[in-house]
């Protein structure tokens, strides 16, 4: 079981002392990941399904995990993750790629598509195909990291006599982690993707994710052993929790970075890494 820590750019971390500091004794404690949310805007005042208060501070993931690689050497950069639809894929490949140069080549791309019509309003992206146009914007994106030449055409993406540089670290392109609990967020999973991440599950939901992810895997003709699957559970987990999470087949718990000020969240790595990480 590999361990991550999800909220390193969130609440108390988004602050630039915290952050630095959970992030480097993360590593110390043997975590192998710190991940980052992401909301651009959130609705004011809060109202279903706006997950967090107007008022709760939330860096910019491509930022914060940059700063980040700045002051640890070895732990990987997830974003956990980023709302695709709402980017610009060109210039969003030319930030994700900064990173993973930054990091010495850390960076995991974790996608999902959304769900806050405000926050599409607000940014002035559509809300409309939204999966549609995430596939397309990643397709894009592979291509600017990977082609000598880069070279697309698609149905809101196309360019053709440009390149970038540098390119990522991470050959062809850094790990990508496709999030969502639907069965078209499986298939997205199974088919563009080294892994899947589900959010804020209980054992129980986990395993229906699973049974969908399978199910994904016969339709896509993909070996679901191929697949990495990620979970931030719901609630706080102990060691016979963490084991039951891996006999159903997940690969990676990403831990909420509970507490309210640096010290509590500290005191939560450390705790997790003295009786989790290492144990399971």
């Amino acid at each position: 079981m590999k361990f991550g820590l999800f909220g390193i750019n969130t609440g108390p971390c988004a602050t630039p002392r915290t952050a630095a500091a959970v992030a480097r004794a993360a590593e110390a404690a043997g975590f192998e990941s710190v991940w980052t949310g992401e909301h651009v805007i959130v609705p004011d005042p809060q109202a279903p399904p706006s997950p967090v208060a107007p008022d709760f501070p939330m860096l910019d993931p491509t930022v914060a995990l940059a700063f980040l690689a700045a002051h640890t050497k070895t732990i990987r950069l997830g974003t956990g993750i980023i709302i695709l639809p709402q980017r610009n894929p060109v210039v969003l490949a030319k930030e994700l790629a900064s990173a993973d140069v930054l990091s010495g080549g850390r960076l995991i791309f974790g996608i999902g598509i959304g769900y806050l019509k405000p926050e599409f309003d607000a940014i002035g992206a559509p809300f409309d195909h939204k999966g549609a146009r995430a596939e397309e914007y990643l397709r894009a994106m592979i291509a600017l990291w990977s082609m000598e030449k880069p070279e697309f055409r698609g149905r809101w993406v196309n360019f053709k006599g440009v390149n970038t540089a540098p390119r990522p670290v991470q050959k062809p392109h850094p790990e990508i982690v496709f999030g969502g609990h639907t069965p078209e967020a499986f298939g997205r999973a199974v088919r563009l993707a080294k892994g899947w991440y589900g959010f804020r599950l209980d054992l129980d939901g986990t395993k229906r994710c699973i049974d969908g992810l399978k199910a994904a895997c016969v339709k896509a003709g993909r070996r679901f052993e191929e697949l990495e699957i990620s979970v931030t559970p719901r609630g706080p987990v102990d060691r016979d929790a963490a084991k039951r999470f891996a006999d159903s087949g997940v690969h990676r718990l990403i831990l909420l970075a509970r507490g309210t000020d640096e010290a509590a969240v500290l005191k939560v790595v450390s705790e997790t890494g003295r009786e989790l990480v290492g144990q399971v």
